[in-house]
């Protein structure tokens, strides 16, 4: 039986943050391109992984049908990894009180769609630490944050050679880089 991918889906500013205390969504570059790419992406089958704070975040953004709560990916199956929240709105979602990288190795050897993040640092952290990641895409936004700067994506995670597989743009500004994990180790001087 195939393994199935896990691929980490990350917004990024050119300076590594995730985040600017200053920026508002999509770091103020939302445009067709990048909105077409995010919904060719939700449409095939997947589970979603995503950590609390990132569903709460998504959970207080007002839908387009729904108002602040209603559920942004409608139809897509989603595991909110949390050891703190019991519940969760929306539908086709459960809560995950396991371990992490026991939970993402059972889904991975025993699951039958793909798997990605969405956001959710810590859980993009912890899984590139374990070895899980198969595909590492990076959304790069045109911009330096610097002091506002929130969270950088790196932060913490150990050293690890990427093949790089494919880039592109979206909108003419926004870089999309794939990567794969080699496994090889990074040469020391």
């Amino acid at each position: 039986m195939a393994m199935q991918t896990l691929t980490v889906d990350v917004f990024v500013s050119v300076d590594g943050y995730a985040g600017s205390a200053t920026s508002p969504a999509y770091f103020g570059y939302y445009g067709p391109m990048l909105e077409e790419w995010i919904h060719e992406e939700m449409a095939g089958p997947q589970l979603v992984l995503m950590g609390r704070r990132t569903y709460e975040a998504l959970a207080d953004l007002p839908g387009e049908t729904g108002g602040a709560g209603a559920d942004p990916m409608p139809g897509v199956d989603k595991v909110v990894f949390s050891s703190t929240l019991k519940t969760v709105a929306w539908q086709d979602t459960r809560v995950c009180h396991d371990d992490l990288i026991a939970e993402v190795t059972r889904l991975k050897s025993e699951g039958h769609v793909p798997l990605r993040t969405m956001g959710s640092l810590s859980v993009v952290r912890q899984l590139l630490d374990a070895g899980l990641v198969d595909r590492l895409r990076l959304m790069t936004f045109p911009l330096l944050v610097g002091e506002s700067g929130r969270e950088p994506l790196f932060d913490g995670v150990g050293s690890a050679d990427l093949e790089l597989l494919s880039h592109h743009d979206l909108d003419g500004r926004v870089l999309v880089m794939e990567y794969r994990p080699t496994g090889r180790a990074i040469p020391r001087a």
